[in-house]
């Protein structure tokens, strides 16, 4: 694949940012975790970040993280075991719980998600394991993964979940693809098909051996580098 050289894409986003010590400010603020870090991380907290995401998508995620306390209080700080094995009757009652976001359909996949991290955690030592040694090189693969054995974990929801929970990945922004297609990469403006995921995923592999970045620096760069956002964005937005 004949793709712009990244040194060039960095190049942009420097100018656009103010020079490059801002640019390395605006970075610093998402450093990626690293394997040994995923790896110890209880399970409790990937369900509960995979609920947050879940919760998310559609919804304005103030309102999300301004119920979250209740969110954690209604679902037992997010024990897959325990929740797994709640009666029919707790999981009912969870539509009329004041302390969360009352939509029985992110409800029930919450319920699935636990049942998803609890038979992963039973058949290979833990949630954590698992996505800790994933590569970075398959992202595809590991957001399919969890899109086949989750619940509404497809989509961007599985790449926010991803790098919500500090592995080092690419997230498919509105910019980010953008700067994919300027860079020679044919895919559509919602890259969501097989075909145009691989060639995502090999772009950002022939990035990181170009350069050696992390994806989580590749795919802020390239975001920073088109677009509206010539000022720094708060939070995740930018990426």
């Amino acid at each position: 694949m004949l793709l712009t050289p990244f040194a060039n894409i960095e190049k942009l986003a420097s100018e656009r940012k103010g020079g490059k010590a801002a640019l390395e400010k605006l970075l610093a603020e998402h450093k990626p975790l690293t394997s040994k870090q995923l790896a110890v991380i209880t399970d409790d907290r990937y369900l509960a970040t995979m609920t947050r995401c879940v919760f998310n998508a559609g919804f304005n995620w103030k309102v999300i993280e301004h119920k979250w306390q209740g969110f954690e209080e209604a679902f037992h700080g997010f024990n897959p075991k325990g929740l797994a094995h709640l009666p029919p009757q707790q999981w009912d009652a969870y539509t009329s719980d004041k302390r969360i976001v009352r939509n029985a359909i992110k409800i029930g996949a919450v319920l699935d998600n636990a049942h998803f991290v609890w038979r992963t955690a039973e058949q290979q030592g833990s949630f954590a394991k698992v996505f800790a040694q994933w590569p970075s090189d398959d992202q595809i693969g590991l957001m399919a993964w969890l899109h086949k054995e989750g619940a509404r974990l497809g989509g961007n929801t599985a790449m926010y979940f991803i790098r919500f929970m500090g592995k080092d990945s690419f997230i498919l922004s509105g910019d980010v693809i953008a700067r994919l297609q300027a860079s020679g990469v044919a895919i559509a403006d919602k890259p969501t098909s097989k075909r145009d995921l691989k060639q995502v995923q090999a772009a950002f592999n022939q990035w990181h051996e170009q350069t050696g970045f992390g994806y989580t620096r590749l795919s802020r760069i390239a975001s920073m580098s088109i677009g509206k956002n010539y000022q720094a964005a708060p939070g995740m937005e930018e990426d």
